[in-house]
């Protein structure tokens, strides 16, 4: 799972666990094929994924502040956040993963 050992994306036991995906969205031609990419290669190791590329495109009409506390509501509700190469790139994502760090949440960066 784009460069991910296996074995880490396993929860406790072989468990299943709640992913969130962050990276970056705004000015991102192609972020819907790479947040897609990531949440089938979550599912196919048994996870369940919180995709906020297809949250947003329910909710086009809030303004960015709204979807940030959306995505930090997200976020509470995971196990874990999967942070995409292209994260240290979005100041949205890189809020993500300060939340996530204060939440105590697992963070599996890849890239």
């Amino acid at each position: 799972l784009f460069g991910v050992p296996r074995a880490v994306i396993r929860g406790k036991g072989g468990k299943q666990m709640l992913f969130y995906i962050s990276g970056k969205i705004t000015d991102c031609p192609n972020y819907k094929n790479i947040f897609r990419a990531a949440e089938e290669a979550l599912k196919e190791h048994g996870h369940k994924v919180i995709n906020p590329a297809k949250v947003g495109e329910t909710l086009k009409a809030l303004k960015y502040e709204e979807m940030m506390s959306i995505d930090f509501a997200l976020i509470d509700l995971a196990d874990a956040v999967l942070m995409l190469p292209n994260y240290k790139d979005s100041l949205g994502a890189l809020r993500e993963y300060g939340y996530a760090m204060s939440k105590n949440k697992k963070i599996f960066e890849v890239g």
